[in-house]
């Protein structure tokens, strides 16, 4: 056995290596846990008691992704910690906009070799998204993947599982024209359009990592790390005191893609564009982007991380409870976004 397990190596795959970085898992993930988690991480697979006693119908909600080519710039870095938080904050924010409340997470990591500095950083911060969530890491699985993956690079995914009661399901059934739209601000690109990015930022502008254009609180490598936001706790606290009839979670796709996944088929949102402040990075993007403004908030979330819906009478308390900004109207359409330039001002005489 020993002989065989020094060949695999040999080709690339060190099992022995394997299995010492992952036993220190347990350990790492005891704090990200639920009562309802049922025996220990490391089985073949995860165990979770779905009892829901002060639900009347309560329905799972899963859903799964990754961060993109965000990977790159973390490898760049040699910073894997704020990536694995992307990813949780992320997979919470999609199931979350349906108002489930997380139950469980497990991840998927590849690459040509494990490397335990990394896949420690990339834990530690799993850990932390999945505890600011009330959510357990019950279960994940590593990859060495020798003539697929090459070097440094490697592959990050997430599965989330929530729960929410039917009666409670958010899904914008009830949106109608004169609801207000209102943006709540991302903390930069969060996990989308990062290849569009570094084309820009590192081919067209000749940036580097530590280079610090004008504006940027931080040189361009912490910024472009910057975690994406997790607004779970902003969604939980507009729901115990308001209705929320529509929420979209803005990533791929932006404001135009993302916000009629949410609209019923008669009406369309109005996007009043120079209602809220773009950030510095968004600006520099499209300072030299060379592409035409839609596509440049169908590509990046333009400083909107989430957007919620709700009926003009409730407005005002919404923003006050999560410091957004009124940035639309629901009007009759066609399920689409429309992007309004901000009125220009007649010249004083």
């Amino acid at each position: 056995m020993n002989d065989r397990l020094k060949a695999y190596a040999r080709a690339g795959v060190d099992v022995d290596l394997g299995n010492k970085v992952k036993a220190g898992i347990p350990a790492l993930v005891r704090s990200a846990n639920r009562p309802e988690v049922l025996g220990k991480v490391g089985g073949f697979g995860g165990l979770f008691s779905a009892r829901f006693p002060k639900m009347k119908d309560p329905v799972l909600v899963a859903s799964i992704d990754g961060v993109g080519t965000k990977l790159k710039v973390a490898v760049l870095m040699n910073q894997h910690d704020t990536i694995g938080e992307d990813l949780v904050n992320h997979c919470v924010n999609d199931i979350a906009v349906l108002g489930a409340e997380p139950l469980f997470f497990l991840d998927y990591m590849a690459a040509e070799r494990l490397e335990p500095h990394r896949f420690k950083q990339l834990i530690t911060g799993m850990i932390r998204g999945c505890k600011k969530s009330g959510c357990a890491l019950i279960g994940g699985e590593t990859a060495q993947m020798p003539g697929i993956y090459h070097g440094s690079d490697y592959d990050l995914v997430g599965t989330i599982v929530g729960v929410v009661d039917r009666p409670k399901i958010i899904d914008g059934k009830s949106i109608r024209p004169g609801d207000v739209v209102i943006g709540l601000s991302s903390s930069g690109l969060h996990t989308n359009g990062y290849s569009l990015a570094r084309e820009i930022l590192f081919n067209q502008l000749g940036c580097r990592l530590e280079s610090r254009p004008d504006g940027l609180r931080a040189p361009l490598g912490e910024e472009l790390l910057r975690v994406h936001v997790n607004y779970l706790p902003q969604i939980r606290k507009v729901r115990a005191k308001l209705t929320i009839k529509g929420i979209a979670h803005i990533t791929g796709g932006g404001l135009i893609d993302n916000i009629p996944r949410v609209l019923p088929d008669n009406v369309n949102a109005e996007i009043q564009l120079g209602s809220w402040v773009v950030p510095q990075l968004f600006k520099l993007l499209a300072s030299a982007a060379r592409v035409p403004n839609e596509e440049l908030h169908q590509v990046f979330n333009m400083g909107i991380g989430m957007v919620f819906i709700v009926a003009a009478k409730d407005a005002a308390k919404t923003v006050a409870l999560t410091r957004g900004k009124i940035i639309g109207q629901i009007v009759k359409g066609e399920r689409k976004v429309v992007l309004k330039e901000p009125a220009t001002r007649s010249a004083k005489k």
